[in-house]
Protein backbone atom coordinates (compact mmCIF):
# COMPACT_ATOMS: atom_id res chain seq x y z
CA UNK A 1 0.00 0.00 0.00
CA UNK A 2 1.33 3.41 -0.97
CA UNK A 3 1.83 5.73 2.00
CA UNK A 4 2.06 9.52 1.75
CA UNK A 5 3.37 11.94 4.36
CA UNK A 6 1.29 15.11 4.67
CA UNK A 7 2.63 18.11 6.59
CA UNK A 8 -0.30 19.76 8.39
CA UNK A 9 0.10 23.47 9.14
CA UNK A 10 -3.20 24.79 10.58
CA UNK A 11 -1.78 28.23 11.40
CA UNK A 12 -4.12 30.70 13.08
CA UNK A 13 -7.79 31.61 13.47
CA UNK A 14 -10.21 29.44 11.54
CA UNK A 15 -7.24 27.69 9.96
CA UNK A 16 -7.12 25.69 13.20
CA UNK A 17 -10.80 24.74 12.75
CA UNK A 18 -11.06 23.87 9.06
CA UNK A 19 -7.73 22.08 8.62
CA UNK A 20 -8.60 19.15 10.94
CA UNK A 21 -11.81 18.64 8.94
CA UNK A 22 -9.79 18.48 5.70
CA UNK A 23 -7.55 15.87 7.35
CA UNK A 24 -10.66 13.82 8.18
CA UNK A 25 -11.65 13.84 4.51
CA UNK A 26 -8.21 12.60 3.48
CA UNK A 27 -8.43 9.85 6.09
CA UNK A 28 -11.78 8.77 4.63
CA UNK A 29 -10.24 8.69 1.15
CA UNK A 30 -7.28 6.70 2.44
CA UNK A 31 -9.51 4.11 4.07
CA UNK A 32 -11.71 3.76 1.00
CA UNK A 33 -8.96 3.79 -1.62
CA UNK A 34 -6.48 1.66 0.29
CA UNK A 35 -3.96 4.50 0.49
CA UNK A 36 -1.91 5.27 3.58
CA UNK A 37 -1.57 8.79 4.95
CA UNK A 38 0.82 9.90 7.67
CA UNK A 39 -0.03 13.34 9.10
CA UNK A 40 2.51 15.40 11.02
CA UNK A 41 1.60 18.81 12.38
CA UNK A 42 3.88 21.86 12.68
CA UNK A 43 3.65 25.54 13.63
CA UNK A 44 3.49 28.52 11.29
CA UNK A 45 2.26 32.11 11.50
CA UNK A 46 1.09 33.64 14.75
CA UNK A 47 1.01 30.28 16.50
CA UNK A 48 4.70 29.86 15.67
CA UNK A 49 5.49 33.40 16.86
CA UNK A 50 3.81 32.69 20.20
CA UNK A 51 5.68 29.43 20.67
CA UNK A 52 9.10 30.21 19.17
CA UNK A 53 9.30 33.94 18.37
CA UNK A 54 9.46 33.26 14.64
CA UNK A 55 6.63 33.02 12.03
CA UNK A 56 8.18 29.83 10.65
CA UNK A 57 8.97 27.56 13.57
CA UNK A 58 12.27 25.64 13.57
CA UNK A 59 11.69 22.28 11.93
CA UNK A 60 8.61 23.31 9.96
CA UNK A 61 10.46 23.90 6.69
CA UNK A 62 12.35 20.62 7.06
CA UNK A 63 9.10 18.73 7.68
CA UNK A 64 7.62 20.27 4.54
CA UNK A 65 10.63 19.24 2.48
CA UNK A 66 10.32 15.65 3.73
CA UNK A 67 6.60 15.46 2.92
CA UNK A 68 4.69 14.59 -0.22
CA UNK A 69 2.38 17.59 0.22
CA UNK A 70 1.47 20.38 2.65
CA UNK A 71 -2.02 21.05 3.96
CA UNK A 72 -2.10 24.68 5.10
CA UNK A 73 -4.74 26.63 7.04
CA UNK A 74 -4.32 30.40 7.32
CA UNK A 75 -2.04 32.83 9.16
CA UNK A 76 -2.36 36.23 10.80
CA UNK A 77 -4.73 38.19 13.00
CA UNK A 78 -5.02 41.40 15.05
CA UNK A 79 -3.01 39.87 17.90
CA UNK A 80 0.18 40.17 15.83
CA UNK A 81 -0.51 43.50 14.08
CA UNK A 82 2.18 45.29 16.09
CA UNK A 83 4.91 42.71 15.43
CA UNK A 84 7.84 43.98 13.34
CA UNK A 85 7.13 43.65 9.61
CA UNK A 86 9.78 41.00 8.95
CA UNK A 87 8.40 38.84 11.77
CA UNK A 88 4.69 39.13 10.94
CA UNK A 89 2.73 35.85 10.66
CA UNK A 90 2.42 36.23 6.89
CA UNK A 91 6.20 36.08 6.55
CA UNK A 92 6.04 32.41 7.50
CA UNK A 93 3.88 31.62 4.46
CA UNK A 94 5.99 33.82 2.19
CA UNK A 95 9.12 32.02 3.38
CA UNK A 96 7.57 28.65 2.55
CA UNK A 97 6.65 29.84 -0.94
CA UNK A 98 10.15 31.15 -1.55
CA UNK A 99 12.14 28.30 0.01
CA UNK A 100 10.05 25.61 -1.70
CA UNK A 101 9.93 27.53 -5.01
CA UNK A 102 6.12 27.45 -5.10
CA UNK A 103 5.84 29.83 -8.01
CA UNK A 104 2.45 28.81 -9.45
CA UNK A 105 -0.73 29.39 -7.46
CA UNK A 106 -3.87 27.83 -8.95
CA UNK A 107 -7.14 29.29 -7.69
CA UNK A 108 -10.32 27.91 -9.25
CA UNK A 109 -13.51 29.96 -8.89
CA UNK A 110 -16.68 28.11 -9.79
CA UNK A 111 -20.26 29.15 -9.18
CA UNK A 112 -22.12 26.01 -8.13
CA UNK A 113 -25.69 26.09 -9.51
CA UNK A 114 -27.25 25.71 -6.06
CA UNK A 115 -25.23 28.70 -4.76
CA UNK A 116 -26.01 31.18 -7.53
CA UNK A 117 -28.13 33.25 -5.15
CA UNK A 118 -25.39 33.28 -2.49
CA UNK A 119 -23.42 35.75 -4.61
CA UNK A 120 -24.30 39.44 -4.19
CA UNK A 121 -24.15 39.73 -7.99
CA UNK A 122 -27.14 39.06 -10.23
CA UNK A 123 -27.90 35.48 -11.23
CA UNK A 124 -27.50 36.46 -14.89
CA UNK A 125 -23.94 37.62 -14.15
CA UNK A 126 -22.53 34.72 -12.14
CA UNK A 127 -24.41 31.80 -13.66
CA UNK A 128 -22.08 29.51 -15.57
CA UNK A 129 -18.88 30.95 -14.08
CA UNK A 130 -16.04 28.41 -14.06
CA UNK A 131 -12.59 29.97 -14.20
CA UNK A 132 -9.05 29.36 -12.98
CA UNK A 133 -6.77 32.16 -11.82
CA UNK A 134 -3.07 31.29 -12.05
CA UNK A 135 -1.04 33.68 -9.93
CA UNK A 136 2.75 33.96 -10.05
CA UNK A 137 3.73 33.49 -6.42
CA UNK A 138 7.43 34.10 -5.77
CA UNK A 139 8.19 37.35 -7.61
CA UNK A 140 6.90 40.88 -7.97
CA UNK A 141 6.25 43.39 -5.19
CA UNK A 142 6.06 40.74 -2.48
CA UNK A 143 9.73 39.77 -2.85
CA UNK A 144 11.42 42.50 -4.92
CA UNK A 145 14.42 44.44 -3.65
CA UNK A 146 15.04 47.14 -2.57
CA UNK A 147 12.25 47.31 -0.02
CA UNK A 148 11.76 49.05 3.30
CA UNK A 149 11.10 52.37 5.03
CA UNK A 150 13.59 55.23 5.10
CA UNK A 151 13.27 57.95 7.75
CA UNK A 152 13.84 61.40 6.27
CA UNK A 153 15.61 64.40 7.77
CA UNK A 154 12.41 66.45 7.72
CA UNK A 155 10.72 63.96 10.04
CA UNK A 156 8.82 62.22 7.29
CA UNK A 157 9.44 58.83 5.78
CA UNK A 158 9.83 57.17 2.37
CA UNK A 159 8.63 53.61 1.78
CA UNK A 160 9.76 51.45 -1.15
CA UNK A 161 8.60 48.20 -2.68
CA UNK A 162 10.02 47.01 -5.98
CA UNK A 163 8.23 45.05 -8.68
CA UNK A 164 10.80 42.80 -10.34
CA UNK A 165 10.41 39.94 -12.82
CA UNK A 166 12.92 38.11 -14.97
CA UNK A 167 12.01 36.60 -18.32
CA UNK A 168 12.66 33.14 -16.81
CA UNK A 169 10.11 33.74 -14.02
CA UNK A 170 7.52 34.93 -16.51
CA UNK A 171 8.14 32.08 -18.92
CA UNK A 172 7.70 29.31 -16.37
CA UNK A 173 4.40 30.67 -15.02
CA UNK A 174 3.21 31.24 -18.60
CA UNK A 175 3.96 27.64 -19.53
CA UNK A 176 2.10 26.42 -16.46
CA UNK A 177 -0.88 28.55 -17.48
CA UNK A 178 -0.90 27.31 -21.07
CA UNK A 179 -0.74 23.70 -19.88
CA UNK A 180 -3.68 24.27 -17.52
CA UNK A 181 -5.67 26.10 -20.20
CA UNK A 182 -5.00 23.24 -22.60
CA UNK A 183 -6.75 20.86 -20.16
CA UNK A 184 -9.69 23.23 -19.72
CA UNK A 185 -11.40 25.17 -22.52
CA UNK A 186 -8.20 26.28 -24.29
CA UNK A 187 -8.58 30.01 -23.63
CA UNK A 188 -5.98 32.02 -21.71
CA UNK A 189 -6.19 35.65 -20.61
CA UNK A 190 -2.85 37.15 -19.61
CA UNK A 191 -3.44 40.11 -17.29
CA UNK A 192 -0.95 42.97 -16.99
CA UNK A 193 -0.61 46.78 -16.92
CA UNK A 194 1.52 47.08 -20.04
CA UNK A 195 0.24 50.57 -20.83
CA UNK A 196 2.04 51.90 -17.73
CA UNK A 197 4.50 49.40 -16.22
CA UNK A 198 7.78 48.39 -17.83
CA UNK A 199 7.61 45.09 -15.95
CA UNK A 200 4.25 44.39 -17.59
CA UNK A 201 5.67 45.17 -21.00
CA UNK A 202 8.27 42.42 -20.50
CA UNK A 203 5.51 40.16 -19.15
CA UNK A 204 3.43 40.64 -22.30
CA UNK A 205 6.45 40.12 -24.56
CA UNK A 206 7.41 36.82 -22.92
CA UNK A 207 3.85 35.45 -22.73
CA UNK A 208 3.35 36.26 -26.43
CA UNK A 209 6.54 34.37 -27.28
CA UNK A 210 5.56 31.32 -25.21
CA UNK A 211 2.15 31.27 -26.90
CA UNK A 212 3.80 30.15 -30.14
CA UNK A 213 4.39 26.75 -28.52
CA UNK A 214 0.66 26.39 -27.77
CA UNK A 215 -1.14 27.09 -31.06
CA UNK A 216 -4.22 25.22 -29.80
CA UNK A 217 -4.74 27.74 -26.97
CA UNK A 218 -6.27 31.15 -27.73
CA UNK A 219 -4.38 33.94 -25.96
CA UNK A 220 -5.68 37.42 -25.17
CA UNK A 221 -3.96 40.23 -23.26
CA UNK A 222 -6.13 42.10 -20.76
CA UNK A 223 -5.23 45.18 -18.72
CA UNK A 224 -5.72 44.53 -15.01
CA UNK A 225 -8.28 47.30 -14.50
CA UNK A 226 -10.35 46.00 -17.41
CA UNK A 227 -10.10 42.47 -16.03
CA UNK A 228 -11.29 43.61 -12.59
CA UNK A 229 -14.33 45.21 -14.19
CA UNK A 230 -15.07 42.21 -16.44
CA UNK A 231 -14.92 39.77 -13.50
CA UNK A 232 -17.98 41.40 -11.94
CA UNK A 233 -19.68 42.24 -15.23
CA UNK A 234 -19.23 39.15 -17.41
CA UNK A 235 -17.08 36.54 -15.59
CA UNK A 236 -18.17 33.70 -17.87
CA UNK A 237 -16.04 35.20 -20.65
CA UNK A 238 -12.97 33.91 -18.79
CA UNK A 239 -11.61 30.38 -18.72
CA UNK A 240 -8.00 30.57 -17.49
CA UNK A 241 -6.31 33.77 -16.24
CA UNK A 242 -2.58 34.18 -15.65
CA UNK A 243 -1.07 37.19 -13.95
CA UNK A 244 1.67 38.43 -11.65
CA UNK A 245 1.72 38.18 -7.87
CA UNK A 246 -0.06 41.35 -6.71
CA UNK A 247 -2.67 41.41 -9.48
CA UNK A 248 -3.34 37.71 -8.90
CA UNK A 249 -3.86 38.21 -5.18
CA UNK A 250 -6.45 40.93 -5.77
CA UNK A 251 -8.26 39.36 -8.73
CA UNK A 252 -8.58 35.91 -7.17
CA UNK A 253 -10.05 37.43 -4.00
CA UNK A 254 -12.46 39.42 -6.15
CA UNK A 255 -13.47 36.16 -7.82
CA UNK A 256 -14.63 34.92 -4.41
CA UNK A 257 -17.91 36.79 -4.78
CA UNK A 258 -18.63 34.74 -7.90
CA UNK A 259 -18.63 31.56 -5.82
CA UNK A 260 -20.72 33.15 -3.07
CA UNK A 261 -18.03 33.12 -0.39
CA UNK A 262 -14.27 32.90 0.09
CA UNK A 263 -15.12 29.83 2.14
CA UNK A 264 -15.74 28.01 -1.15
CA UNK A 265 -12.37 28.66 -2.80
CA UNK A 266 -9.45 26.19 -2.61
CA UNK A 267 -5.97 26.70 -4.00
CA UNK A 268 -2.82 24.83 -4.95
CA UNK A 269 0.70 26.26 -4.90
CA UNK A 270 2.95 24.28 -7.22
CA UNK A 271 6.44 24.46 -8.66
CA UNK A 272 8.96 22.79 -6.39
CA UNK A 273 9.31 19.20 -5.24
CA UNK A 274 6.44 19.55 -2.75
CA UNK A 275 3.16 21.42 -3.25
CA UNK A 276 1.12 23.42 -0.75
CA UNK A 277 -2.69 23.32 -0.61
CA UNK A 278 -4.74 25.92 1.25
CA UNK A 279 -8.15 27.58 1.33
CA UNK A 280 -8.10 31.11 -0.10
CA UNK A 281 -9.88 32.60 2.91
CA UNK A 282 -7.88 34.14 5.72
CA UNK A 283 -8.01 33.57 9.46
CA UNK A 284 -11.40 35.34 9.89
CA UNK A 285 -10.71 36.43 13.49
CA UNK A 286 -14.30 37.70 13.83
CA UNK A 287 -15.67 34.14 13.71
CA UNK A 288 -12.65 32.16 14.93
CA UNK A 289 -13.46 29.78 17.77
CA UNK A 290 -17.22 29.83 17.13
CA UNK A 291 -17.37 26.60 15.13
CA UNK A 292 -19.21 28.22 12.22
CA UNK A 293 -16.42 28.57 9.63
CA UNK A 294 -16.99 27.01 6.21
CA UNK A 295 -14.65 24.00 5.80
CA UNK A 296 -15.46 23.48 2.11
CA UNK A 297 -12.51 25.48 0.74
CA UNK A 298 -10.12 23.43 2.88
CA UNK A 299 -11.86 20.20 1.83
CA UNK A 300 -11.76 21.14 -1.86
CA UNK A 301 -8.06 21.87 -1.36
CA UNK A 302 -7.63 18.20 -0.44
CA UNK A 303 -9.25 17.30 -3.76
CA UNK A 304 -6.61 19.43 -5.50
CA UNK A 305 -3.93 17.63 -3.45
CA UNK A 306 -5.25 14.26 -4.57
CA UNK A 307 -5.37 15.44 -8.18
CA UNK A 308 -2.16 17.43 -8.62
CA UNK A 309 0.29 15.76 -6.23
CA UNK A 310 -0.92 12.16 -5.90
CA UNK A 311 -2.57 11.78 -9.34
CA UNK A 312 -5.57 10.13 -7.65
CA UNK A 313 -8.08 11.61 -10.09
CA UNK A 314 -11.03 9.36 -9.20
CA UNK A 315 -10.60 10.03 -5.50
CA UNK A 316 -10.41 13.78 -6.14
CA UNK A 317 -13.66 13.45 -8.10
CA UNK A 318 -15.26 11.66 -5.14
CA UNK A 319 -14.42 14.51 -2.77
CA UNK A 320 -15.78 17.11 -5.19
CA UNK A 321 -18.95 15.06 -5.76
CA UNK A 322 -19.47 14.77 -2.01
CA UNK A 323 -19.32 18.56 -1.64
CA UNK A 324 -21.80 19.08 -4.47
CA UNK A 325 -24.24 16.48 -3.12
CA UNK A 326 -24.21 17.91 0.40
CA UNK A 327 -24.90 21.36 -1.01
CA UNK A 328 -27.66 19.95 -3.22
CA UNK A 329 -29.28 18.55 -0.08
CA UNK A 330 -29.59 22.13 1.18
CA UNK A 331 -26.93 22.12 3.90
CA UNK A 332 -25.17 25.46 4.33
CA UNK A 333 -22.68 27.11 6.64
CA UNK A 334 -23.55 30.66 7.71
CA UNK A 335 -21.51 32.37 4.98
CA UNK A 336 -23.52 30.78 2.16
CA UNK A 337 -26.88 30.32 3.91
CA UNK A 338 -29.92 31.84 2.29
CA UNK A 339 -33.57 31.88 3.35
CA UNK A 340 -34.79 28.42 4.30
CA UNK A 341 -31.31 26.84 4.27
CA UNK A 342 -30.34 24.17 6.78
CA UNK A 343 -27.51 25.99 8.52
CA UNK A 344 -24.79 23.79 10.02
CA UNK A 345 -21.48 24.41 11.72
CA UNK A 346 -17.93 23.57 10.69
CA UNK A 347 -17.87 20.04 12.08
CA UNK A 348 -21.42 19.22 10.96
CA UNK A 349 -20.67 20.23 7.37
CA UNK A 350 -17.50 18.12 7.40
CA UNK A 351 -19.44 15.18 8.91
CA UNK A 352 -21.85 15.24 5.98
CA UNK A 353 -19.07 15.40 3.39
CA UNK A 354 -17.00 12.67 5.07
CA UNK A 355 -20.05 10.40 5.19
CA UNK A 356 -20.73 10.95 1.49
CA UNK A 357 -17.08 10.23 0.62
CA UNK A 358 -17.22 7.00 2.65
CA UNK A 359 -20.45 5.95 0.93
CA UNK A 360 -18.80 6.22 -2.49
CA UNK A 361 -16.34 3.38 -1.78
Amino acid sequence: MATYRIAVLPGDGIGQEVTPEAVRVLKAVGKGAGVGFEFEQALVGGAAIDATGHPLAPGTLDLCRRSHAILFGAVGGPKWDTVAHERRPERGLLALRKELDLYANLRPAKCFPMLVDASPLKRSVVEGTDLMVIRELTGGLYFGEPRGVERLADGGARAVNTMVYTSREIERIARTAFEVARKRRKRLASVDKANVLVVSQLWREVVTRVARDYPDVTLEHVLVDNCAMALVHRPSRFDTIVTENTFGDILSDEAAILAGSMGMLPSASLGGSVALYEPVHGTAPDIAGKGIANPIAAILSTAMLLRYTLSLEKDADRVERAVVRVLEQGHRTADIAGPGARTVGTKEMADLIVRDVEDQY
